[in-house]
């Protein structure tokens, strides 16, 4: 199988402080979410990713280019938005792209096309003309993004590319993420703190602690229930089913956000929870398998911290 990256007992340091401890990886291609407390190792495992820093230990590639040795050829088949603005004081949103483009070696005709079609994609309309210190955050996170897309990348490395955005822009976002990566075989690795964008688009998860990785599988695993547990949902009633439920041997509790957790291991116990519903005149509306938080196996995954910003 090829991988969008792999790494081999990858070690970093600065000086006596180890960012990256023996870290080994194989990504498969997708929407990868980068989690991880600050101080975790994120942002040098990104600059690693990109040849940006000379490695201590170790060895990998990524889209088949090896670290060390080939990080020109890296670098251009990735699209990288940082976290922190990137832009040079004067420039319209429209010369920012047309840079970026002319960056990676496009000629200036092209790079001017393809800046002005990845900026209606990215919803930015005459604000393109204007000077981009003057822009909201939401509007220089488009152009940052237009930035990383501009010259076609195979991969896109997003450091908290929903940081400052309202709800709907974070949303807006993540959809083109999502355009790019299932509707035109991309790949993308995105650091953030946002657990809820990570549940929204995202295949796979990476946990970073302390430089190490303590998570990397895909969501659907990581996801699955690790008791038989599922989440009823009714019209009304729900003290009275979780009494009830209880007082038949199935264990029952009421959550913070109004729903019935109840212990369904078998057949035999699904009946019997219908059987209640209908005895007690309460109406269902949903039953679902409970599903793991991602903030639990987040959490638990740091080893129980306080600090679940990236």
């Amino acid at each position: 199988m090829s991988y969008l990256i792999e790494l081999d007992n990858i070690r970093k340091s600065y000086r006596k402080m180890v960012a990256l401890k023996d870290v080994s990886l194989q990504v498969e291609h997708g929407i990868t979410g980068l989690l991880g407390p600050n101080g975790a190792g994120k942002s040098t495992l990104i600059k690693v990713l990109l040849g940006l820093v000379r490695l201590n230990s170790g060895s990998g590639s990524v889209l088949g280019k090896q670290l060390g040795k080939e990080g020109r050829e890296i670098r251009s088949l990735v699209g990288y938005m940082p976290e922190d603005d990137c832009y040079f004081t004067g420039m319209t949103g429209i010369e920012m792209v047309t840079f970026c483009a002319s960056l990676s070696g496009i000629p200036a005709g092209e790079a001017m096309r393809r800046s002005h079609e990845i900026l209606d994609f990215c919803g930015v309309q005459q604000e393109r003309y204007r000077s981009v210190e003057g822009y909201s955050t939401g509007m220089r996170q488009k152009v940052k993004f237009a930035g990383a897309i501009v010259h076609d990348p195979e991969l896109l490395i997003l450091d908290e590319p929903t940081s400052g955005l309202d709800p709907e822009e974070r949303e807006s976002l993540l959809n083109r993420v999502s355009v790019l990566c299932k509707g035109f075989k991309k790949s993308a690795l995105i650091s953030t703190h946002i657990l809820p964008d990570v549940q929204a688009i995202c295949d796979n998860v990476i946990i970073l602690a302390e430089g190490e990785v303590r998570v990397s599988s895909s969501l659907a695993e990581l996801s699955k229930p690790t008791s038989p547990k599922f989440m009823a949902t009714v019209v009304e009633g729900e003290e009275r089913l979780v009494a009830k439920l209880n007082r038949a041997s199935l264990a029952a509790e009421l959550t913070p956000t109004m729903q019935v957790s109840v212990n369904v291991s078998n057949e035999t116990d699904l009946q019997l929870f219908y059987q209640i519903c209908e005895q007690n005149d309460i109406v269902l509306k949903s039953l679902v398998p409970s599903l793991n938080s991602l903030q639990e196996i987040f959490m638990a995954a740091i080893g129980g911290g306080n600090n679940a910003n990236s």
